[in-house]
């Protein structure tokens, strides 16, 4: 349908069967973490490879979740869905069973551009099947159920990996594949938007190759330590391939991958600002802690899996709530507060050592990050999706994707210095690399009080996308920055 909108029977198919495709990659982004140690002693693998085992699936999955909003635009989201969930479990039954690490990584490849694919276009069929503040509620599901399915797949992962081998975490996958695929097949009513003409391909192909460069060249610095011929150049190609990409994107305008004329706006600016910088800090978190406890502090991979606890719990209870609340109120003061609890609770994991006592250093620090998560997750969520115009819906769900993703992938890039240390020394490495995150979760904290400003509660109804009005959204039903 033009414009993108469409109504199935029921919604509450939609919702389901974007939790089950979204869930793919929110799921084999966590549950790695607690397999890494298991995986580099597998294949004999040093820091620097390590590190790509994650950024493999990371790099693709952040430069072409635009161009996989944009098909879905142009081709239907539907179907976009359902290619991009079905190429993901193909490629997660060959990182099972792949006999080399060269091959883990091509296949790790392939799981990136298939979750390139599904979630832009998962969000997008969710926003077209929802209104008001229902829309809000179903993506505080949505954001909940993600986030938990993330935060508890490290204790399942860890159970695999104990007993049945590293591989076994990525057949996981398979099943939540099958079931959203089923469910889009039967129940879910496509969505398009011929008209969008985004289908990009020189842009993304810049965006590859940018990220590409810079990626390979700060892992070759973080995992020696030192700036080499190659890793400088590889930077400098990065950055050159980054500014063609910004030139093909102002020359095509409105059907760019990335129209630059929607960052005049600030709300989106700080919103996706904010996003790059939280979620890159909470990203760092996400792969050192399991990393350290079993390395270092003795924990079998279902430990560290459990003693992410916290997280799936606080996720799945408090991001609704604060999905609704935020429709409500206003997203101004959880996005403001939510990225300094969470910054709080990095500060408390510097009382994590070698003995690594759980009640009295891990959980505390856990659980007050997870907290601010909470706050944070789903009125974020919320908030990009009504920044922009109805016609600019997917995009911005992709880009927004892209930008959380990146900020995983540069804090990944920039970790070797600590993966590759041993002993005290990794213990000494982790504290810094809290410091460094809580710095940067406080940054994002700033960045939401300085670009968003406080709302009245909005009129029932609230203002309505694509409309014409001229104020900024920044959630469904809320003004943010008036123009």
């Amino acid at each position: 349908m033009a414009g993108g909108k469409t109504r199935n029977a029921d919604p509450r198919w939609t919702l389901a069967a974007s939790i089950l495709a979204s869930s793919l990659s929110f799921v084999d982004g966590s549950v790695l973490n607690v397999a890494l140690p298991a995986i580099r002693a597998s294949y004999h693998a040093n820091a620097a490879e390590v590190q790509w085992v994650v950024n493999a699936y990371l790099l693709p999955l952040s430069a072409l979740l635009l161009l996989g909003g944009a098909l879905g635009d142009h081709f239907g989201r539907r179907r976009l869905l359902i290619g991009g969930t079905a190429l993901f479990a193909i490629a997660s039954l060959v990182c099972a069973l792949a006999p080399s690490l060269n091959v883990l990584l091509v296949a790790r490849g392939a799981q990136g551009i298939g979750a390139a694919l599904l979630l832009p276009n998962s969000l997008a069929l969710l926003n077209a099947a929802f209104e008001g503040e229902k829309r809000g509620r179903a993506v505080g599901i949505w954001a909940a159920a993600g986030a938990a399915a993330a935060a508890v797949a490290p204790l399942i992962g860890g159970w695999l990996v104990d007993n049945v081998g590293w591989p076994s975490i990525f057949y996981i996958n398979l099943p939540l594949a099958a079931g959203a695929i089923a469910l889009a097949l039967m129940f879910v009513t496509e969505s398009h938007d011929p008209g969008a003409g985004r289908t990009d391909y020189g842009g993304a192909f810049l965006a590859t190759a940018a990220l590409g460069g810079a990626t390979y060249g700060l892992t070759l610095w973080s995992s020696t330590g030192r700036f080499t011929a190659l890793a400088i150049g590889a930077i400098v190609a990065g950055i050159l391939f980054m500014a063609g990409f910004f030139w093909v994107e102002r020359r095509r305008r409105e059907k760019a991958m990335m129209p630059l004329t929607l960052f005049k706006d600030s709300c989106f600016t700080g919103l996706n600002l904010m996003t790059l910088l939280l979620y890159g800090a909470f990203g760092a978190v996400m792969l050192l802690v399991p990393y350290v406890l079993i390395e270092q502090c003795g924990y079998s991979p279902i430990q560290a899996g459990l003693a992410m606890l916290p997280l799936p719990i606080l996720l799945t209870i408090g991001s609704p709530i604060m999905g609704q609340l935020a429709e409500r109120t206003g997203p101004h003061l959880p996005l403001t507060v939510g990225p300094l609890v969470v910054g709080a609770g990095m500060m408390l994991a510097l009382r994590i050592d070698s003995l690594g006592v759980y009640w009295a250093t891990i959980f505390p620090a856990m659980t007050v990050m997870a907290a601010g998560m909470a706050i944070a997750v789903a009125p974020l969520t919320a908030s990009v999706l009504g920044s922009v115009e109805e016609r600019h819906v997917a995009m911005a769900s992709g880009f927004n994707s892209a930008v959380a993703r990146l900020g995983g992938l540069v804090a990944t890039a920039l970790l070797g210095v600590v993966l590759s240390k041993e002993g005290e020394a990794l213990i000494t490495g982790f504290h810094g690399a809290m410091i460094a995150s809580a710095i940067v979760a406080a940054a994002a904290s700033a960045v939401a009080w300085f670009s968003l400003r406080s709302s009245k509660s909005p009129q029932p109804g609230g203002p309505h996308r694509g409309s014409g009005r001229e104020d900024s959204i920044c959630a469904p039903s809320f003004p943010c920055v008036g123009r």
